[in-house]
């Protein structure tokens, strides 16, 4: 084949770079474009122009676009494009696109004020928690936004997609749909001061940890996607542990007609001790490498060793071939 004829033949896409900025709260920085017919937002970046790499042209399209100039730190997404996606625009000559998203990092506030936009380019940015910039987003950029957002929130590998969709392992931040909850930094829960006296507590939580160090979350499903976690809620007047608003006691036991949930009732069962007046019985120390569901009870696990005294070896931790570092 001729090299003009070969050439012609090979697959041409153009290249794209975009940054995931956020400010001290999480949200994420979007800016509006002024030449969208269908007045949708995007991650502030470009088009890789030729001989450019793309982190070069993110680092440009930045100082451009936003008068900034932040360090990247990684390469949080990948996405090609095929040429034929419902979300191009009618008319486009594209031949498909590859795009990467780059982390930009958290803007400070001596950063945000700095912000400029070009008129003739942009006519507005704004910083929005993921639920609400999806909204603001065509879809596939909605996925593409939050396939980044989750590798960095997950301290995963790069998320790989094509036309919005994982094409390696979902990770589990996308396969359940997981959404961050933003709180303004003058909006925060934590008392500035000295905690005064009897202060009583109105919330409980835990920090529960499986042998291999990750932590449990928990996840309840919803229309704009699921909020995680740490299992706990609310402490009852008539609760007198403090543990009682995320599980059962040392040596209590779950009665029959519990919810679902693991929230334990305030009122104890028919004849058992109140646990305000007497102290639980002695359980066996903990064994790590052998939790095993109760019979019956497949939502409250207890200790149990084998016949000789061992524990059986759990199962093997999962895989972190595709970890970028830490836990995930």
């Amino acid at each position: 084949m001729p090299e003009d004829q070969y050439a012609a033949a090979r697959h041409a896409a153009w290249l794209g770079a975009a940054a995931l900025l956020t400010d001290e709260v999480g949200r994420v920085l979007l800016v509006h474009p002024t030449y969208r017919e269908d007045g949708s937002w995007v991650l502030p970046g470009g088009v890789v122009e030729h001989g450019e790499h793309p982190h070069v042209t993110c680092r440009r399209e930045i100082t451009e676009e936003l008068g900034l100039d932040p360090p990247l730190s990684s390469v949080l997404a990948v996405h090609s494009f095929s040429a034929h996606h419902p979300d191009l625009q009618p008319g486009t000559h594209c031949p498909g696109e590859v795009r990467f998203v780059f982390d930009g990092g958290t803007l400070t506030p001596a950063q945000v004020q700095a912000i400029r936009l070009p008129p003739e380019e942009l006519s507005e940015y704004a910083f929005l928690e993921t639920r609400d910039a999806v909204q603001r987003l065509r879809h596939v950029d909605g996925q593409i936004m939050l396939a980044a957002y989750r590798a960095r929130l997950g301290n995963t590998a790069t998320a790989h997609l094509a036309d919005g969709w994982h094409i390696l392992d979902v990770p589990a931040l996308d396969r359940h749909d997981v959404h961050v909850r933003s709180r303004p930094l003058w909006d925060s829960p934590l008392h500035p001061g000295p905690v005064p006296e009897r202060l009583p507590v109105r919330q409980a939580w835990a920090w529960c940890f499986i042998p291999d160090g990750r932590v449990v979350v928990v996840a309840a499903p919803g229309p704009r996607g699921a909020l995680p976690m740490l299992p706990g809620g609310t402490v009852e007047a008539t609760e007198a542990r403090f543990t009682a608003a995320w599980g059962p006691t040392p040596g209590s036991a779950w009665p029959p007609g519990s919810p679902p949930s693991g929230r334990r009732p305030s009122t104890p069962p028919p004849g058992a001790p109140s646990p305000a007046c007497s102290p639980p019985p002695p359980r066996p120390p903990p064994c790590w490498a052998g939790a095993h569901p109760e019979p019956g009870r497949p939502d409250l696990l207890r200790t149990r060793h084998t016949s000789g005294g061992a524990c059986p070896p759990l199962a093997p931790p999962p895989s972190r071939r595709f970890r970028r570092r830490g836990c995930g």
